[in-house]
């Protein structure tokens, strides 16, 4: 769209009619799943926050759960516009579920597309993709079930999460291995509860960080470095950002943003984020994560296209009010950031 047919943002915004797409928490201990089974998905009180912060702006958004009756709750709301924020259900492709249901059905939205959301949530397939643009990674190996028992060649210790998991799902309070017979031990107690692949990594002794990410293109703005400071060690000698930990982060963790890092720790910090995001083809927002190894070098762990958004608890929005980005603009630029992706214009 050249700059004559430009339209102004506030009259396509005025014929948006958005729904805000989502997976909510209906845990049920009675159901025998895993305590994390639905750790990424989001509480009503988040979903009800970022309506309210959208409200603020002019937008009345509906409400709508990703479930299976998910298509003909999008045709009856009537919607035109989605802000997404829904993790999917059941598979390692399930982030880009949702995505691909509104590219079918024609609806624009916010966030990533399917391609970029299925790559990321793949731990083991981002850090080949990522690598290959010069992006430093940790040692890994991918162990599918079929594989278990075979030895593998990686230096302990280790630590053992699932492949295609996210918000510490599967990293428990038990996931270092220092030995062989540990990480048998993990490896079959894994298998058991997700029946899934596993990453096995190399266990990084360093700082843990996390880079917020807002924008597109040239717009694309890197948000300083938020550092993860462990109050002690969680498990044994070491320190995980488990999902326990994040649970109850009061107890075992401060977040320092920004972090504490030279000029060029920080530069070199976002600038690896940045490629990661440009590289997965990444859109409107995200969130990367990194831990220094035993030389100080910041090492890639995963990217997030759907990070979490829960006023006073996620990442993203503790990175962004540093940055003097309050929570509902935080959710506003989103929402704008896409509309500008999508309908040509400008600030």
């Amino acid at each position: 769209m050249d700059a004559e047919s430009e339209v102004p943002l506030c009259s396509i915004e005025e014929q948006l009619k958005p729904g805000i797409i989502c997976n909510l928490k209906h845990h049920n201990e009675e159901t025998g799943a895993a305590l994390d089974d639905e750790a990424e998905f989001d509480d009503p009180k988040t979903v009800l926050a970022i309506r309210g912060a959208l409200l603020k702006h002019g937008a009345e958004a509906v409400i709508i759960e990703a479930d299976e009756h998910l298509e003909k709750a999008i045709k009856d709301s009537g919607i035109n516009f989605a802000f997404n924020i829904a993790e999917g259900k059941n598979g390692r492709s399930r982030e880009a579920q949702v995505p691909a249901m509104l590219e079918l059905l024609g609806i624009p939205y916010t966030g990533s597309d399917p391609t970029a959301m299925g790559i990321s949530l793949d731990k083991t397939m981002c850090k080949m993709l990522v690598s290959a643009y010069g992006v430093r990674t940790a040692p890994h190996v991918l162990v599918r079930p079929q594989d278990h028992g075979k030895l593998l060649s990686i230096d302990f210790p280790v630590i053992v999460k699932p492949n295609c998991e996210g918000s510490g799902k599967g990293i428990s309070e038990n996931c270092i291995a220092e030995n062989e017979a540990e990480l048998e031990q993990l490896l079959e107690r894994n298998f058991t509860i997700y029946s899934s692949e596993m990453l096995v990594e190399s266990y990084l002794p360093g700082r843990e960080f996390t880079v917020g990410m807002l924008g597109n293109g040239r717009e694309l703005r890197v948000l300083d470095p938020m550092e993860i400071v462990f109050n002690g060690n969680t498990q044994r000698n070491y320190k995980v950002y488990s999902y326990d930990v994040k649970c109850n982060y009061q107890k075992h963790v401060t977040y320092e943003c920004p972090a504490k890092l030279t000029a060029e720790e920080s530069a070199e910090m976002k600038a690896a984020a940045e490629m990661v995001f440009e590289a997965l083809g990444c859109r409107d927002v995200a969130r990367a994560d990194f831990r220094m190894d035993a030389e100080g070098h910041p090492c890639f762990l995963e990217i997030n296209p759907l990070p979490g958004l829960a006023p006073g608890y996620s990442d993203l929005p503790m990175i962004a009010e540093a940055d003097g980005i309050s929570y509902d603009d935080l959710v506003w630029t989103i929402y704008e950031t896409a509309c500008r992706r999508l309908f040509g214009m400008q600030k």
